[in-house]
């Protein structure tokens, strides 16, 4: 049926041929093929593991083959994995399985109809062997779908086939939607709407070679197969019937959706400067009627960041104003209290004395107490940062002990950050961190050093999750989030994740290796604070450590019918490890992970405030998580305790409404994208 030899295909050609491969467990077959792929002159091969739990992925990778990994199962979601980054020299692309089932010795005819045609497609039906081997599932299937298509669009295939070869340029025509199984049928459906010239060309079609059919061996499979293919062509003949009538009145709605977009846009941007500008003169906190003057402030931007919601496109100098501004809006700020602990702990290092040894409030330190020193939170209690944070406070303490150059510092990561976000993300997506009230007022107003730890974790997930991974990236994101351990230690479980797919993805050896660096820059800092005969680096002892309380969720529910738990901090780290462990062998992905076990860490520990709620946000960007978006507003119910304070009411305790004002919101929002998720993936 194919009797055209590889010889008769230019080989400069095939250079422009990209091979994409999705593999789900097939170890038994993947290198066979590949291997096959080789013998034809195709030396531009990517696989694409969809989840598998063998060695797919690390035998395709000793093939020879290029490998990318996409955690949402899908057959079109792996396909369209593989689509990302091709260099500009591809041309074509050739899409086959990876079981074994396809006659690959056919490829060099299809490859020789590339000047006659876009799309060039295996007829499995159109050969003896190729109708043997399909099931009558299969037939019917194909023949059901070929006779609607036909209905529906007046254009006659007779099969479904995965082997196909499209010209680039007619794929990005086409622009998939599909990330399921009705990949193959959206596309043959999409050429005939765009005019593509296609051609079905006879195959055969061998039984599978090895692993397990994840469609036609099962009559669940089929079923389901059948469902999505009816649906796909059900929802793009209603789209081709609704585009009809929307063209008629394209140019008006256009004009209409973007005097839209101009209003959200206006008003956002509007009430984020305003709001910045209402905020910054009121962040001394023990004036009760600066404490709602900021509120109102807050109101204003908070109001600003939700009109962002609506928008569906960014400019780029647009984003950078509005980030930029508002940070250098709110850097003249009064700060929070922490900032007096990082100024003292920075300076006392300069004087030649170990914050983790001495607390401000120590005997030994009262010559060196500076004017600002009565306002140090906690003064009984030594250190709780870790090394790396005590180097950069005492790095700056040395310049000077200024308010104004430590947020600086913490604003420039903060902006550092979101130029990291937009690497990965656009910057419409990325507007949920860079424009969010909760991250400028944290980093740039209220100076909490968080930002330093919130860098280096988004830079090791950016260079963890690109395409190409290539072993020297991996250690520099285990580096990373090292660095990032050693600025803040909950990002630790964070390095246990990576060590732990290391494992599972490529080998322990790796995995070990990712684990020594991810401990590096804490153990090598932490000399030198540490001798033979101690190294405290957390009071363990004190009662802030040991039963301290902060808005605080299921602590505090717990509290209600169990009041001894008040007591101690301690008993949360089981349901907080249990989490953590669930999280590990559930997660997919880095951002499933982090944003998991934040939410996890935020819900069971006894102590929070505010701002902690800005570790999660970053990894929420490029999600519609609505527990996120909401949680950045809510989180500002905090508040109340340092004006109750200010009052003089030193209960630093909220009452069962501001609780679930505060926490209602991240629940319920959080809640509900996680069903919207699975109720998309089960669609």
């Amino acid at each position: 049926m194919c009797p055209k030899s590889i010889s008769q295909v230019a080989d400069t050609s095939l250079n422009k041929v990209l091979v994409i491969i999705p593999v789900r467990n097939e170890e038994a077959t993947i290198a066979v093929v590949i291997r096959d792929l080789q013998a034809l002159g195709l030396t531009k091969i990517r696989v694409v593991d969809n989840d598998s739990q063998d060695r797919s992925s690390i035998i395709a990778k000793e093939a020879g083959a290029e490998v990318l990994f996409e955690s949402v199962v899908g057959y079109g979601q792996a396909c369209w994995r593989g689509l990302q980054n091709i260099s500009d020299e591809i041309d074509w692309i050739l899409f086959c399985d990876g079981d074994g089932s396809d006659d690959l010795s056919c490829i060099p005819h299809f490859l020789d109809l590339r000047k006659q045609y876009d799309l060039i497609l295996g007829d499995r039906r159109a050969t003896a062997t190729g109708k043997a081997v399909m099931t009558p599932v299969q037939h019917f299937g194909n023949s059901l779908a070929s006779w609607l298509i036909n209905l529906g669009w007046g254009y006659r295939y007779h099969d479904l086939g995965p082997l196909r070869l499209i010209r680039r340029s007619a794929l990005e025509q086409i622009k998939m939607q599909d990330r399921g199984f009705g990949w193959t049928v959206e596309m043959q459906v999409r050429a005939v709407e765009e005019g593509l010239k296609i051609c079905e060309t006879p195959v055969n079609y061998f039984p599978r070679q090895g692993g397990k059919s994840k469609i036609s061996g099962t009559i669940s499979g089929s079923i389901q197969a059948g469902i999505i293919i009816l649906s796909t062509l059900g929802k793009l003949y209603w789209s081709k019937k609704k585009s009809r009538e929307k063209n008629k009145g394209k140019g008006k709605r256009e004009k209409e959706t973007g005097d839209k977009e101009k209003v959200f846009l206006w008003l956002s941007v509007f009430c984020l400067l305003i709001g910045s500008v209402m905020t910054a003169p009121n962040g001394d906190f023990r004036q009760p009627e600066t404490v709602i003057s900021f509120s109102y402030g807050i109101a204003v931007m908070g109001l600003g960041f939700v009109c962002s919601w609506g928008l569906k496109s960014l400019a780029v100098w647009w984003f950078w104003l509005v980030a930029i501004a508002t940070r250098l809006i709110l850097l003249p700020m009064y700060p929070g209290d922490d900032i007096w602990r990082y100024l003292w702990e920075g300076y006392i290092q300069t004087q030649g004395f170990s914050p983790y040894e001495l607390a401000p409030k120590a005997a030994e330190l009262i010559p060196y107490r500076t004017e600002w020193w009565s306002q140090i939170n906690h003064p009984a209690v030594s250190a709780i940062y870790p090394p790396i944070t005590q180097f950069g406070f005492r790095g700056l303490a040395a310049i000077s002990p200024s308010v104004l150059l430590f947020k600086s510092s913490f604003a420039i990561a903060d902006l550092l950050t979101c130029w990291l976000l937009t690497r990965k993300f656009s910057y419409v997506q990325t507007s949920l961190y860079a424009w969010n009230p909760l991250i400028i007022y944290s980093f740039a107003g209220g100076g909490h050093y968080d930002s330093w730890f919130i860098l280096p974790l988004v830079a090791g997930w950016v260079y963890w999750e690109q395409k190409d991974k290539q072993y020297w990236k991996l250690l520099v994101s285990a580096l990373l989030v090292g660095i990032s351990v050693a600025v803040k230690w909950i990002s630790l479980p964070i390095l246990g994740f990576l060590s732990w797919r290391s494992e599972r993805k490529i080998n322990f050896q790796t995995a070990i290796i990712i684990s020594i660096c991810g401990t590096l820059p804490l153990c090598l800092t932490a000399l030198a604070f540490c001798n033979v005969d101690s190294c405290s680096l957390i009071p363990t002892s004190s009662t802030f450590v040991s039963h301290g309380r902060s808005a605080e969720f299921l602590p505090h529910l717990l509290a209600k019918v169990w009041h001894p738990s008040t007591k101690t901090n301690s008993i949360f780290a089981l349901p907080l490890g249990l989490a953590t462990l669930f999280l590990l062998w559930k997660a997919r992905n880095w951002q499933q992970f982090t944003v998991g076990f934040f939410s996890s860490l935020l819900t069971i520990s006894p102590i929070i405030h505010g701002w902690y709620f800005t570790w999660i946000i970053p990894f929420a960007v490029g999600t519609k998580n609505w527990g996120i978006r909401l949680v950045s507003l809510s989180a500002f119910v905090y508040f109340v305790l340092p004006y109750r304070q200010a009052l003089g009411d030193h209960h630093w305790n909220l009452t069962d409404t501001e609780t679930w004002l505060l926490w209602l919101p991240f629940l319920l929002g959080y809640s509900y994208t996680l069903w919207r998720s699975r109720y998309s993936i089960a669609e």
